[in-house]
């Protein structure tokens, strides 16, 4: 069963929602199996409220550009759709979930929370403490930490932060995808593969060798362990030559 997540962002129009601030911007992007596909799940809302301005300096959203956008109402029912049955990954897990669950309750107050209609949430924020205790673990930090490109990232803004913290979580976990090693298949009226190479000594394993462009992404690969763990990359240390 292929494995799905969603990484989640929000923007908003100040910073409680128990103060009747709202939620103005979702952008969602998914990993199915630790790949980052093209599905996205992205709306400006209507917050039937003025912004605040500390907030409007953060994301640079107004109310005049939000005038003629759909309200959270209106989205909510594709929203639970695009996340069911997905882990959510957010950075700062509870103020977005503080936010959105304040929205679904407004909607049904049945809809208690987000993440009764999900696989629950996984907070970066709190990985990244572990993973770099006493150190800055901003969004912006952590991009820096694991040279990932966040150069256009001027302003806050949901869809581009949910797509760079997806490059960041992948990076604070070990990578995009698992390595997989190829095999042969036969058909099945074939029977079982043989794996036993004792049955057939005089048959040599095959070897198949890393293309040019496989070791250049085995080496960027490494180069996110080595900065991820502090110069402890011993795979890289391994492949270094002899002097």
């Amino acid at each position: 069963m292929a494995s799905r997540q969603i990484v989640l962002d929000t923007e908003t129009t100040g910073l409680d929602p128990a103060q009747g601030h709202r939620i103005i911007e979702i952008g969602c992007v998914e990993l199915l199996n630790r790949r980052l596909t093209s599905n996205r799940f992205h709306y400006y809302l209507q917050p039937d409220r003025e912004i605040d301005a500390g907030a409007s300096a953060v994301h640079g959203i107004t109310n005049t550009f939000l005038a003629d956008k759909p309200r959270f109402p209106d989205i909510a029912q594709e929203l639970l759709s695009f996340v069911a049955d997905a882990e959510l990954i957010i950075h700062n897990a509870a103020f977005d979930l503080g936010f959105l669950d304040h929205e679904l309750r407004r909607c049904d107050p049945q809809w208690a929370s987000l993440e009764d209609f999900c696989r629950g949430a996984l907070d970066t924020l709190h990985l990244a403490r572990r993973l770099h205790p006493g150190q800055r673990n901003t969004l912006d930090a952590l991009c820096k930490r694991y040279s990932i490109d966040n150069t256009q990232r001027t302003l806050h803004g949901a869809l581009l932060d949910a797509e760079l913290l997806a490059d960041v979580y992948l990076a604070m976990t070990g990578g995009q995808v698992a390595l997989i090693l190829e095999t042969e298949t036969r058909p099945v009226e074939q029977g079982p593969v043989q794996t036993d190479v004792r049955d057939k000594p005089d048959q040599p394993l095959p070897v198949r060798r890393a293309n040019a462009e496989e070791q250049a992404a085995h080496q960027r690969y490494l180069e996110l362990l080595e900065k991820s763990s502090g110069g402890q990359c011993l795979w890289k240390r391994l492949e270094e030559p002899n002097e």
